[in-house]
């Protein structure tokens, strides 16, 4: 069981309230050239309500924030990779990754496979159907996303061959204007921060188990069953 404070570290458009973090920085392309820089706030709303989740469900973790987007959500492979080692530098436990990429770079596998060789226990989102997303298509990197089956505590165990696992697809508020795999991703962070708070050997196998045991729901979701 760990002692020590829980250390999660999110890849996203930072926290419009930098108080909520513990640490930040932002990962910049300028002409071509990678810049370490000061995170500025979230023009996107996106990280905030990604932030916003794994606080409310994980309350006493550390909050470290890898600032990828600034006025888009677009990103690339070489910036996600930076943000994954400097998070692993940051010795967090736990790497959100509430986006995806088209395609695999040998940048962005290699930075995964440290963290994970590290320890670190990464969840990115994935599309509940259609081509594969990186970094969440990577061996050992848990495929996030969303099931409206899933009440706020509540998790799925999915096993396709799009996602292993699904949560609440809604931000804190339950508006709509952002949902999906990307709070899926958000949820199951919180709840693998939970399994590391219990923990007395954790381990990438260990945390598995622990999901599939917590799953209220197993299987994929189908057309017509009931929400709750």
């Amino acid at each position: 069981m760990s002692t020590s404070p829980l250390k999660v570290g999110v890849v996203d458009s930072g926290c419009s309230v930098q108080q909520q973090l513990v640490e930040s920085a932002a990962f910049v392309l300028d002409e071509g050239q990678l810049w370490l820089a000061e995170a500025e706030p979230d023009q996107l709303g996106h990280g905030t309500r990604t932030i916003e989740v794994i606080q409310a469900l994980a309350p006493e973790a550390e909050v470290f924030s890898a600032q990828v987007f600034q006025a888009r959500l677009t990103t690339t492979a070489v910036q996600v990779a930076a943000a994954i080692d400097w998070l692993v530098e940051q010795g967090v436990q736990v790497i959100n990754l509430s986006l995806g990429l088209r395609q695999d770079r040998p940048a962005l596998r290699e930075a995964c496979e440290q963290a994970l060789k590290a320890g670190v226990l990464i969840c990115a989102s994935s599309p509940a159907r259609g081509e594969p997303v990186y970094p969440a298509h990577y061996p050992g990197v848990f495929r996030m996303t969303g099931d409206a089956r899933c009440q706020r505590e509540e998790i799925s165990y999915l096993e396709t061959e799009f996602a292993d696992f699904g949560a609440c697809v809604l931000p804190l508020d339950n508006t709509r204007g952002l949902s999906g795999a990307s709070l899926g991703c958000a949820h199951l962070s919180a709840h693998l921060l939970r399994y590391l708070q219990q923990a007395s050997s954790p381990s990438l196998s260990a945390a598995r188990q622990w999901l599939i045991e917590q799953s209220q729901y197993q299987g994929p979701e189908r057309r017509g069953a009931a929400h709750g």
